[in-house]
């Protein structure tokens, strides 16, 4: 099962998909529905299979945690991408609001190019992967991006559950990240015994589509990780 993030849809995942037909039946989960992550989860683990396999970015990877808190036992592996476990502090719940009232007032932009360096890396801004962000986000909408906007804000700490997770564990980030930065997947690195730690060169937020062969040649061998005992 696949996890999108912020203002992502299917696109986010369709070069995984795509490449990795051969070993899987994926599946992604719908993170539009819902305002909170506890109801994202419950709504995806209603849709999964008894046991399965975890893959989430972003906002996926809050939804994820929350998934191992609600039903650790159906999940066999899990990989983490440009995430992190902490909860917002202060001063971020208070520009998402911020964010949430003024788009309550006026129209919805979606991913402009102003702010697509917060995604993906530099070199790519003004490239076809640029338009294909932007209209991603156009696709989600601004009522689906009001409700995870909420969802996102509310979330919990998740660092004091980390050593609760068991399963084998990749946790992956681009070295240029400014949304979830190096830091954070060293924290949740840190956090699960046994999980291992890959660094994107020259990548932004969006390895998933930055980077699709190396990400697909990890996920490819997480998938082949012998099951514990």
């Amino acid at each position: 099962m696949f996890l999108p993030g912020l203002l992502c849809d299917a696109t986010l995942w369709r070069s995984q998909i795509d490449g990795l037909a051969d070993i899987i039946a994926p599946s992604i989960a719908d993170l539009t529905l819902d305002s909170s992550v506890e109801d994202m989860a419950a709504r995806a683990l209603a849709a999964a299979p008894p046991v399965f396999s975890l893959v989430a970015l972003s906002m996926g990877g809050y939804v994820a945690f929350e998934i191992m808190r609600q039903a650790p036992e159906r999940v066999s592996r899990l990989a983490l991408l440009a995430t992190g476990a902490a909860a917002d502090d202060e001063q971020r719940t208070a520009a998402r609001r911020r964010g949430v009232e003024s788009l309550k007032l006026g129209r919805f932009m979606g991913v402009t190019v102003r702010m697509l360096p917060q995604l993906i890396h530099p070199s790519r801004v003004e490239s076809e992967l640029g338009e294909t962000v932007m209209a991603m986000a156009q696709r989600v909408g601004g009522e689906a991006f009001l409700r995870q906007q909420e969802a996102i804000a509310n979330r919990p700490d998740s660092r004091p559950t980390l050593h609760d997770i068991t399963v084998p564990v990749m946790v992956c980030v681009g070295d240029s990240d400014v949304l979830t930065p190096l830091p954070a997947s060293r924290e949740i690195h840190a956090g699960i015994a046994g999980s291992s730690l890959h660094i994107f060169k020259d990548c932004g937020h969006l390895p998933a589509m930055e980077r699709p062969d190396e990400v697909n040649a990890l996920l490819r061998a997480w998938l082949r990780v012998e099951m514990p005992r």
